[in-house]
């Protein structure tokens, strides 16, 4: 995949210049950090400096940049097993981030966690790991935790269609209604649960519906989006501060590689794929900021080195990183601590 030829054919929902033209250019540069990051992640996986599950998230990066952008950096993150970009999105050290899928004493978990498994709770993030729908529960416990020690912050909780099939999907929402907690929900809805068809598996035509059974917004979004994405957000957390209140947020979106590194994806076709590619959230916003004159392809070129050179920097530095002293292996089983 290349992040040179996608165009985006899909009519833009948001007008670009309505908003702050330095907000939407960096919205465009956060998705590109990555986007660039991902195809370097896969690289170094097939070159086996990268062991352990790796699951991509290229055609979501609209979901996290979205989200967060519309957050506190002092709020609570948590994500599911796919979860790079939203570690990136919140705002950890990408080189800490390479380590980690590297196994190295200085990824963000230690070298303990890889891929699947990372906490950086300097940022607020409270960990993305490999459990369906365990970080639904996390959040919406440090929600209570929030509302409990009367702080202004809120906590947002990601997970994908299959997590919203999951017996704890409905009990957080529950538990999150009938105590005011201010929890968002974000369901990234990429149409499929490993190899199973969202319209197999899930008995209402869209997530968000779900909502309604628990007196919760439930809102659908365009997950290719970034500025729909932003703004739906915006007013989750907004209602979650005001009022106390939790948002469901359904963002449809789509990933553009398989389930994990390796899959052959035999459930959907290469056309359907590129197909849906023409949507790619990147270019869809690159081509909006060049029609309102914001974005040239000069600026766009020293946009995507400097990127390039971030993240070249960051595989460098973890190459580079020692694998953690077995010495150490029984450390940080146990917490001091609870937040």
């Amino acid at each position: 995949m290349s992040t040179n030829t996608q165009s985006a054919q899909l009519p833009n929902k948001h007008d670009v210049r309505s908003f702050d033209s330095e907000f939407v250019l960096d919205l465009l540069k956060e998705m590109l950090r990555i986007r660039e990051f991902e195809l370097r992640a896969e690289e170094q996986t097939l070159a086996g400096n990268v062991v352990g599950g790796v699951h991509l998230a290229i055609g979501h990066e609209a979901v996290a940049v979205g989200v967060m952008k519309a957050l506190k950096s002092e709020d609570y993150v948590t994500g599911p097993h796919r979860g790079h970009h939203i570690v990136i999105a919140k705002g950890s050290d990408m080189k800490n981030i390479m380590a980690e899928l590297m196994g190295k004493a200085t990824g963000l978990s230690g070298g303990r966690g890889g891929s699947m498994h990372m906490a950086d709770v300097e940022t607020g993030l409270l960990g993305v790991n490999g459990i369906v729908g365990a970080s639904i529960v996390v959040a919406t416990g440090a929600a209570f935790s929030a509302k409990y020690l009367g702080q202004d912050r809120v906590a947002a909780a990601f997970f994908g269609d299959g997590g919203a099939n999951k017996g704890q999907f409905h009990e957080s929402l529950n538990m999150a209604s009938i105590l005011d907690l201010p929890a968002i929900y974000v369901c990234e809805n990429n149409e499929f649960a490993v190899e199973t068809a969202v319209s197999y598996s899930t008995g209402v035509d869209h997530i968000a519906e779900r909502g309604s059974s628990y007196r919760i917004p439930g809102i659908i979004v365009d997950g290719l989006d970034v500025l729909d994405v932003y703004l739906a957000a915006k007013e989750a957390r907004l209602r979650a501060v005001q009022e106390s209140r939790p948002t469901l947020i359904e963002a449809k979106t789509y990933r553009f590689k398989g389930h994990s590194i390796g899959d052959k994806e035999n459930y959907r076709t290469k056309e359907e794929v590129q197909e849906r590619m023409k949507s790619d959230p990147i270019f869809k916003l690159k081509h909006q900021l060049e029609d309102a004159g914001w974005l040239n392809e000069e600026q766009w070129n020293e946009m995507k080195l400097d990127v390039e050179n971030e993240v070249a920097a960051a595989v460098d530095f973890a190459l580079r990183s020692p694998l953690p002293d077995a010495a150490t292996a029984l450390r940080h089983v146990y917490s001091k601590e609870v937040f």
